[in-house]
């Protein structure tokens, strides 16, 4: 028979399905490797050929692993909670969890035709209650949770208060604090708080929870009704929709990951990330050394304190300057300077901290009224407001240092402020002067020391006066934990007095309430607010009849689940844990984590943070949760650019004399005819239509500007006019509008031309209707794969709302074995590559040449059972070394192509041979599965190749035994001759000219020279 994708396929999906084949069982007798792909959000679009890139490279790596004798750990998932099921809702009342299905459903049908060996049974959603029971409760054990630095872990929240009974607590110098904490506390003995009431040591609690609740300046996108985090924020709108963003103080969860930031430092010299997402967590975790200082506020008394790691340029400090968010602001500014602060600081702080940070061209600020002391001059120092200074980055104010400092240098410049020099031969008419190995000068005792040696010793007198401390900064802040949105895992806490108590775990899961609508409510309050029975009685759980005390109303953001998602996988139908403690120390950490490098400060850091809490508190027994992480790059769309190429005069009784053919219709026939008015469907900018001046008369000429269409209207480089009569509907044109003959489709309507001659076909016969377009040449652009460019190609059938079918897939056309081998011959996996659907033909072709290795020319079973040569032995060994090396690190671009070679040697030694054809299939079925699922079995073989070992190459095949020299006369090559490469220069000489061809060349005459070199040339003289 012959290579046919179709049955194949849909056979081995079947039997694998049937047999179980990828079900995982734990096997203490074999190696354990847990491979990871980060779990897609399931979005109504589908998959499209971008997505499956890293799921087919980490899938090649599971089944070589099993080949290997590994117990391998495979699974899928999905992110199930997040934005756009919810706005989705609010936009058409459908209830979230209905739309999350049907997306669901089609991913699975997706990714199942793709041939992946994921464990379904294993599957995991994070809007599964029985998946975020175990997210609510790894909740309430931040929640019950305090850091201890004089043990550097998470300790129970029980050992705190233990200590407050036995030692009370002793202020700010106590050694049980661990970076900032929320509000002042003034100290108390242990007697003071054995009295204090409930409600008090509860406040005093919140300060060291691991989770807690307290005001914070927060990102509020009031179009999605939600608090975004730093990284959804960009450019002062949502990343998400692209909707403003302003900053404002609410009641906010937050989880305290700063008390890790070291750990999380540290943790990344152990793993085997790139060094790209390892400097990324470096600087978003900021870790800088240095001084707290502090600056006496002249009227007030009160003490503005501020963090620098350049202590030195201490004399240089002309101005001092606070965030807008600073809560000294309005507290200090004079009264007649107030109405312009505020006015200021309302607009200043609803830019993003991202955006402050990144604008450094931009200068604002305004002068507060405010003096503070210098700790070492005595002198009196402006207090200024100032949007470059960040709230959320040490303290929210900066020492300005205009002569060391280029931000400060731009603001003191843009304001007139003085600007002092602090290091010799700084220009500070031009720029300050950042370097780091200068000389300090005009600075009192600092004066003529390197910069290394003034910070220490500015920082020795700080302390001494009073003034200061040393001080490990982090620009890493808690991560806010609560969204004001109904799409996500409800907070398991209740609020009695206003004080927030955990929901008892026996009451988990916390399940997320049925409400009439999904946006806040009118007095702002998020969409659980509008649920009835929205409260908890610790007797009897949830909705206790209308009793009881009032739930939070906001809930956990989408990186909850995705940051401990690793662990369920391992058990995931536990009702009693989230997994089986002996399951945990079997799979334990990843061993291969495959996604996307743009969660790099977002989930990976998470990720990590809630793995090594976890540690802490003894319930897994490692603190990375993946050990090496791949970045895929991006498969990039080639977008469709129709080109008007020249100018056009048209009429409705004109004639167009560009070139004569055009698709037409009559009764349904599609056929080419000669033009004899303007009856075809052309291509333009939207431009045109501001120049269509009646419905009665039109000229116009056609613009450059090229127009953008939907790729899957295109074969190769023409637009598929046959798909766009087809599907007028479903084919969708950006910037651009359709003319015919008797008028014009512009932004979803009909334009009609009136007095339109009726058109006839050149013999008279009764007119007809157009329905087709002018054959436009296309051009390609790679860009981002989006459904906004119109590059999308899907890898299964693309399909309107009825189902009819619109568009073959590349599955359906080519089979899911082509479209693996096809995505990783794009190029190296880490890298961005785009797409092309005319290059898939090669990898089609070397398949079915692969399927012919297997049979003859009539499609009948050809292998046989007879000794190989060292030919087809050295193509085989060659590939096993090569697929295996190339596979453990990843590189699988070059084991296609090495495949290809390997096909093609075999095929031109029409080599049949059971011996070399085996072992081949076998490395060459983690990219293709099906085919060569189809050959074991053909090959007699009544288990799954998956449970096949993986071949060992032998090297005595790869070592040359003979070399083929090119022999050259007078530096002209005329043939080849083979020796063994053993042979001396002298006999290879010999050799060569006792050839029968080359004393034919000779003609009887003897060389002037023979120049041998070694397994490389002859060249003869003559």
């Amino acid at each position: 028979m012959h290579y046919d994708h179709r049955s194949i396929e849909e056979k081995w999906r079947k039997q694998w399905r049937e047999r179980g084949t990828y079900k995982v069982i734990e096997d203490p007798t074999k190696p354990k490797y847990y491979v990871l792909d980060m779990f897609p959000y399931p979005s109504g679009a589908g998959l499209h050929v971008g997505h499956p890139l890293g799921y087919i490279a980490s899938d090649i790596v599971a089944r070589y692993k099993r080949h290997q004798g590994h117990c391998v750990l495979h699974p899928m998932g999905y992110d199930a909670f997040g934005l756009p099921a919810e706005q989705y809702a609010i936009q058409t009342g459908q209830h979230p969890a209905v739309t999350t299905e049907t997306n669901i459903k089609r991913y699975r049908e997706q990714l199942d035709r793709i041939g992946f060996s994921f464990d379904w049974d294993r599957e995991v959603r994070t809007s599964d209650p029985s998946f975020y029971k175990w997210t609510q409760w790894i909740f309430l054990q931040l929640f019950k949770s305090w850091y201890d630095p004089r043990k550097d872990k998470a300790e129970p929240i029980e050992t705190l208060i233990e200590h407050f009974e036995l030692q009370g607590y002793e202020g700010a110098s106590d050694p049980i604090l661990t970076g900032d904490i929320e509000e002042e506390i003034a100290p108390f003995t242990a007697s003071e708080w054995k009295a204090f009431d409930d409600r008090t040591k509860q406040r005093i609690l919140q300060n060291f929870r691991l989770a807690y609740l307290s005001e914070a300046w927060v990102n509020w996108c009031a179009a999605l009704g939600t608090v975004l985090a730093n990284d959804e924020v960009k450019d002062g709108v949502s990343e998400r929709g692209g909707h403003p963003v302003e900053r404002k103080r609410m009641p906010q969860w937050s989880l305290r990951i700063t008390a890790y930031a070291q750990r999380l430092l540290d943790g990344l010299d152990r793993i085997d990330w790139s060094d790209s997402i390892k400097e990324a967590q470096r600087n978003w975790i900021g870790r800088s050394e240095g001084a707290l200082v502090r600056f006496q506020l002249k009227e007030a008394g009160e003490v503005i304190e501020v963090f620098t790691t350049r202590p030195d340029t201490l004399f240089g400090v002309t101005f001092v300057s606070l965030a807008p968010e600073h809560e000294f602001v309005q507290r200090i500014t004079t009264p007649d300077r107030m109405e312009e602060v505020m006015a200021y600081v309302s607009t200043a702080k609803n830019r993003s901290e991202r955006e402050r940070q990144a604008d450094v061209k931009r200068v604002s600020g305004v002068f507060t009224g405010a003096y503070c002391i210098h700790p070492f001059t005595g002198e009196e120092i402006p207090v200024w407001v100032g949007d470059y200074v960040l709230g959320g980055y040490g303290t929210g104010a900066v020492m300005a240092v205009p002569g060391g400092d280029q931000r400060d240098w731009n603001f003191a410049k843009h304001f007139g402020l003085p600007i002092a020099a602090v290091t010799e031969g700084a220009d500070i008419e031009k720029e300050a002067d950042e370097r780091k190995d200068a000389t300090i000068t005009n600075s009192g005792f600092l004066s003529g020391l390197k910069v290394p040696q003034a910070i220490s010793r500015a920082i020795d007198e700080l302390v001494e006066i009073g003034a200061g401390e040393r001080r490990i900064n982090y620009r890493l802040r808690d991560a806010a934990f609560g969204r004001q949105r109904y799409w996500g895992e409800p907070i398991p806490i209740y609020y009695k007095d206003g004080v927030p108590y955990p929901v008892k775990e026996e009451h988990l899961p916390l399940v997320l309430p049925e409400i009439d609508k999904y946006q806040p409510t009118e007095t702002g309050e998020p969409p659980l607010a509008r649920a009835n029975d929205w409260n908890y009685s610790p007797l009897h759980g949830r909705g206790a009849g209308g009793e009881g005390f009032p739930l939070e109303t906001t809930t956990m953001p989408g990186w909850a689940g995705s940051s401990w998602y690793f662990l369920r996988y391992m058990d995931p139908k536990n009702a009693d844990r989230f997994a089986a403690e002996g399951k945990v120390d079997y799979w334990k950490q990843v061993d291969l984590y495959v996604g996307g490098s743009e969660h790099a400060t977002g989930h990976l850091l998470y990720f990590r943070f809630w793995t090594k809490f976890l540690f802490d508190r003894g319930w897994i027994p490692f603190d990375e949760p993946a050990q090496k992480l791949v970045n895929q790059g991006m498969i990039q769309g080639l977008s469709a650019l129709a080109k008007a190429s020249k100018s056009r005069s048209f009429s409705n009784q004109g004639s167009d004399s560009e070139d004569g053919w055009l698709i037409e219709t009559i009764d349904g026939e599609i056929r080419e005819v000669p033009v004899f008015q303007k009856l075809t469907r052309y291509f333009f900018s939207e431009d045109i239509a501001k120049l269509i001046a009646s419905n009665s008369n039109f000229g116009a000429p056609a613009t450059q500007t090229d127009v953008r269409i939907d790729v899957n209207a295109c074969d190769n480089y023409k637009v598929d006019t046959q798909y766009v009569y087809n599907h007028e509907k479903q084919v969708d044109v950006r910037n651009g509008i359709f003319i015919t003959w008797d008028g014009y489709w512009y932004k979803g309507q009909w334009h009609h031309f009136m007095n339109v001659d009726k058109v006839r076909d050149l013999d008279g016969s009764p007119q007809f209707t157009v329905r087709g377009i002018r054959d436009f040449r296309i051009t390609y652009e790679p860009e981002k794969m989006s459904k906004s460019k119109l590059n999308v190609v899907s890898p299964t059938n693309l399909s309107d709302s009825t189902g009819k079918l619109i568009k073959e897939g590349i599955i359906e056309k080519y089979g899911a074995d082509t479209l693996r081998l096809y995505e990783m011959f794009l190029g190296p996996i880490e890298q961005s590559k785009p797409w092309d659907t005319n290059g898939i033909e090669g990898t089609f072709r070397f398949l079915r040449k692969f399927w012919n290795l297997f049979h003859d020319q009539n499609g009948e079973w050809a292998v046989i059972d007879e000794e190989p040569s060292r030919d087809e032995l050295k193509i085989l060994h060659a590939t096993l070394k090569k697929v295996s090396e190339d596979i453990d690190r990843m590189s699988f671009n070059t084991s296609v192509a090495q495949f290809m070679i390997a096909v093609n040697g075999l095929g031109d030694l029409k080599c049949r041979k059971r011996s070399i054809l085996e072992p081949l299939a076998i490395v060459l079925s983690p990219f293709a599965p099906h085919v060569t699922e189809e050959i074991w079995q053909l090959l007699g073989h009544t288990e799954s190749i998956t449970t096949a070992p993986w071949p060992a190459f032998n090297e005595q095949f790869l070592v040359e035994d003979s070399f083929s020299y090119p022999i050259s006369f007078n530096g002209k090559t005329r043939l080849q001759l083979e020796f063994p490469i053993e042979l001396s220069k002298e006999q290879v000489e010999a050799a060569v000219l006792a050839n029968p061809e080359v004393q034919q060349r000779l003609e009887g005459k003897s060389p002037k020279k023979v120049i041998v070199v070694p397994n490389r040339i002859v060249n003869i003289v003559v």
